[in-house]
């Protein structure tokens, strides 16, 4: 009986002492060996449809060498490739799906990712200093160590990402994911965010709010009250002398809580509810600081 060749089959056991294909981009040593031959094979499931930008001679280059700088990769399917250490400076790898990519330590500065998709990709280390992210999709991305331009991700989607440093990002995001974590009721989280946009900015009174709210609703009601004290007093400052009267009525409220004020989850929508100044602590900062992006 013929010995059976060494790339696996689907459902199949491999012979003991064989090498398994891992897949069309196995990083093993046998994988690199037959890459070269089922090239031909895989580019027409790997490029955009006929038209389209990306250059089959770039996408060979890449998988062989992982060395393609400047090449041109608009809108090919890279999905789980193994990029880790490639020279990809200055790519154009717009709209390309590189989710779940390897990309660790990977050199993407000055790199064309506008509306790439990058979700779930380990990036760990990855330059990507001048690179454009407009529209990129960094969620749930391991960003650790990556090298970034400070606001890079002003206009990129990169919730839940992890590694990114508050250095990374502006006041206004900082506050923005607060936000959408107290929405979402993941108050901890907001908390943290809130906590590192005051850091920043510490003369807004509106981040001092919103912590002061997502405090409450973890029932850290101290220093709850102590956060819309000092918000208060910044509204003071800046001639609000209304808003400042109703953060300290609600302050006070927190900690000294009537049948008509429970105390608990949910008095922060109370609060929300019944004064103007706190109804804007939650607002996104985005149509004042930030284009909108199309999601």
């Amino acid at each position: 009986m013929a010995k059976r060749r060494a790339c696996g089959v689907a459902g199949g056991n491999p012979i003991k002492g064989e090498a398994t294909w891992q897949g069309p981009l196995a990083s093993t040593r046998s994988g690199r060996r037959f890459l070269p031959l089922l090239l031909p094979l895989l580019l027409p499931l790997l490029l955009p449809p006929q038209g389209q930008a990306a250059s089959a001679d770039d996408l060979i280059r890449l998988l062989q060498r992982k060395a393609c700088a400047g090449c041109r990769l608009q809108d090919a399917d890279l999905v789980q490739v193994d990029l880790r250490d490639a020279d990809l400076r200055k790519a154009h790898l717009q709209r390309a799906n590189l989710s779940q990519a390897r990309l660790d330590g990977a050199v993407l500065s000055g790199a064309d990712l506008r509306f790439t998709s990058l979700q779930g990709a380990s990036l760990r280390g990855a330059d990507l200093r001048g690179a454009l992210l407009e529209g990129t999709d960094l969620r749930h991305s391991d960003l650790s160590a990556a090298q970034l331009d400070q606001g890079a991700l002003s206009r990129s989607h990169w919730e839940s990402a992890i590694g990114i440093q508050p250095s990374q990002l502006t006041y206004a995001q900082l506050h923005n994911a607060g936000v959408k974590a107290a929405e979402e009721g993941r108050y901890p989280e907001a908390e943290s965010f809130f906590s590192q946009a005051i850091g920043r900015q510490p003369e807004a009174p509106v981040s001092w709010i919103a912590r002061g709210i997502s405090r409450q609703e973890l029932g850290q009601n101290q220093l709850a009250s102590q956060d819309l004290n000092h918000a208060a007093a910044l509204l003071e400052q800046g001639g609000d002398g209304k808003g400042a009267q109703e953060l300290r009525k609600a302050a006070s409220a927190i900690v000294k809580p009537t049948a008509k004020a429970p105390s608990g989850n949910g008095f922060g929508g109370q609060l929300l509810q019944g004064a103007a100044t706190l109804a804007g602590a939650l607002a996104p900062l985005a149509v004042k600081f930030l284009v909108p992006l199309a999601f």
